[in-house]
């Protein structure tokens, strides 16, 4: 242990307990406590060998020693209240008091003792306080006044030192106030290289933090300007630090969230501590040109120094307020909030679907159940009610068309059910597309009559033969021209026609109906779903046709397209490989087209086409 150390721990020990956690603080009470205590102890151990080389001294000299000892008291007022400016306020009395003693006894403002006053205010700038520093200086310049003064009036002793002494003692105060002020220097110095010291282990610990948190920390200007930016950005957004400088971040903020990036920041710049979430453009490793990839950010900010800034105010009114933010990436929390929001509405969907299931199912099966139930009651009492054969024979054909009415609804239900759990095969086999064509429009042909409707045909000769299921191709055609016809006002028309294009066959089903209202043409084909309000109560029906249509045709790796404008008809057109090839994996959903409405006049223009361009046209009309 050496002897600086051991003097470390005395002082240490002395420190007042507000300035033993500060750095700073503690080297300042350090070099205020340590020259005082060994000038004061030194002032002690000089006394003895002054009176033996001196003799008796006089009451000045007393004096001036005993004045030596307040330094002293002045290390034990610092380590007793902490009060650093006010020790350094004593100090400069202490000294100023002792500089005017020695100088009005030994001849004024010509005294060797006048030139320390140039010490005090030296002495008062190791306090790093203006206050104390000015303090100090109108002190001194005070006593340099009242030295003046007090040789003009002539207050001064009458007895003078001859020349030589005065040359003497001259030389001792010039010579001894330079040491001082050497002193003094040496200790700021050594104030300067402990502060850079503390403050560059400072940064080092900022800067150790800075790269290793995963936040982003950043300052910012009040328009968004980035002035710092962490280098945990760099592993966040995939490029460098000086790219996102200035508005580079801003830059890469989505388009559509800048105007809540700045308002936070303005917010922030007025006093007010602000979070946003918004979305910043990423490069993506490995990512080719053109890829573009966005990241869900937090980013909380508030306004940097705030308390310091207040005070400011008066002093720099034109300083322009900055920003510290905080970034983190919130994409897995973005992710699972908007899974959540799916799961939600997907319940809410099923809700909705059970709802409009027991809605529509208490009406379809109840009819056909009352009808089957009324009539075989009324056949049951065929003697008490007389009735004749013909009339036997006409509730039975009504129980008759009832109970098929009732198996239809019952085998769309099933069949809706196989096809969304997966359990509904398809029986590839080759088949006649025109025969199953022609076929379906037949027995739909006197429902056509019934309604007033000119039911038409396309069915060229020279159709080839496909591969697929003959039953489900039936299926398709069936519910397509009766949902046609079912939402086709008298006197209208309705068009069927096959062709081939490529590789698949082009099945397509347009009317001059009441066609659905772009709202409802974006849920065409869920289940149990009837567009419309204005019109759905007037056709019965379950609203599973088009959806068992679309399940059927995405089974068949085909398309499903619906153009669509209301009160101007509906075309539908549907694109199936002449060669079905099951797949490996069976596929999770068809390939929709994207719903988009058309024209009547566009319907009637590509009907009449296609009227011209086959002849062979076979025409179902009342």
């Amino acid at each position: 242990m050496t002897v600086l150390s051991i003097i470390r721990d005395c002082l240490d020990a002395l420190l007042h307990p507000s300035a033993r956690y500060d750095a700073l603080m503690r080297a300042r009470h350090r070099a205020f406590m340590a020259p005082r205590l060994l000038g004061s102890l030194a002032a002690f151990a000089a006394f003895p060998v002054y009176l033996a080389m001196r003799g008796a001294p006089s009451a000045v000299e007393v004096a001036a020693f005993a004045w030596l000892i307040a330094p002293i008291m002045l290390a034990w007022f610092l380590s007793r209240t902490g009060r650093y400016e006010g020790a350094h306020v004593l100090s400069s009395l202490a000294l100023a008091g002792l500089i005017m003693a020695v100088a009005v006894t030994t001849g004024g403002i010509q005294s060797f003792a006048a030139v320390w006053l140039i010490v005090v205010p030296l002495e008062a700038a190791l306090s790093a306080s203006r206050r104390v520093a000015a303090f100090a200086s109108l002190l001194a310049l005070s006593c340099a006044g009242m030295l003046i003064l007090i040789s003009q009036l002539g207050w001064l002793p009458v007895e003078e030192p001859s020349a030589a002494e005065r040359g003497v003692l001259m030389a001792f105060g010039i010579a001894s106030a330079t040491l001082y002020a050497a002193g003094l220097a040496f200790g700021a110095e050594s104030l300067a290289r402990t502060s850079v010291a503390l403050l560059s282990r400072e940064e080092e610990r900022y800067r150790l933090l800075a790269r290793n948190m995963s936040d982003v920390i950043s300052r910012h200007q009040r328009n968004g300007a980035v002035q710092f930016i962490s280098p945990a950005v760099e592993a966040m957004l995939g490029v460098q630090v000086a790219q996102l400088l200035g508005h580079g971040l801003f830059d890469r903020v989505h388009v559509a969230d800048r105007p809540a990036y700045l308002t936070a920041l303005s917010d922030a710049a007025r006093g007010d501590v602000a979070s946003v979430e918004f979305r910043l453009r990423r490069e993506p490793v490995g990512s080719e040109r053109g890829e573009v990839d966005f990241i869900w950010v937090e980013m909380r900010c508030r306004p940097l120094d705030l308390d310091l800034g207040r005070q400011d105010t008066d002093r720099d009114s034109t300083r322009e307020a900055e920003v510290v933010a905080v970034m983190r990436d919130v994409t897995d929390r973005k992710l699972f909030e908007q899974a959540l929001d799916q799961a939600r509405s997907a319940a809410e969907a099923a809700d909705a679907a059970k709802t409009r299931f027991l809605a529509t199912m208490s009406h379809e099966l109840r009819t056909p159940l009352n009808a089957i139930i009324g009539f075989s009651e009324m056949i049951a009492q065929e003697q008490s009610l007389m009735l004749g054969a013909a009339q036997r024979k006409e509730y039975a054909q009504l129980i008759n068309d009832s109970g098929q009415h009732l198996l239809s609804v019952v085998n769309g239900i099933l069949d809706m059910s196989k096809m969304e759990s997966g359990n509904f095969e398809i029986a590839s086999e080759p088949f006649a597309p025109r025969a199953s064509l022609l076929h379906c429009c037949n027995l739909l042909a006197l429902k056509a009559r019934e309604n007033g409707i000119d039911l038409i045909t396309d069915a060229p000769q020279d159709l080839p033969v496909m591969t697929g299921d003959p039953r489900a191709f039936k299926q398709i055609v069936l519910n397509l021209v009766a949902n046609a016809i079912k939402f086709t006002e008298r006197g209208g028309q309705v068009c069927v026609s096959a062709a081939v294009s490529g590789s698949q066959l082009t099945l397509r089903v347009s009317d001059t109906g009441v066609g659905i209202a772009p709202d409802d043409l974006k849920r065409i084909g869920a289940p149990f779903f009837q567009a419309g309000r204005t019109y759905q109560r007037r056709h019965e029906g379950t609203g599973l046709g088009l959806s068992i249509v679309k399940s059927l045709v995405a089974l068949h790796l085909g398309e499903l397209t619906v153009q669509s404008r209301l009160g101007e008809g509906t075309a539908v057109t549907v694109k199936l490989p002449l060669v079905y090839t099951p797949p490996q994996v069976r596929p999770a959903e068809g390939k929709i087209a994207t719903l988009t409405p058309v024209l009547r006049q566009d319907l009637h223009d590509q009907t009449h086409d296609q009227s011209q361009d086959q002849p062979a046209l076979v025409k179902k009309s009342a």
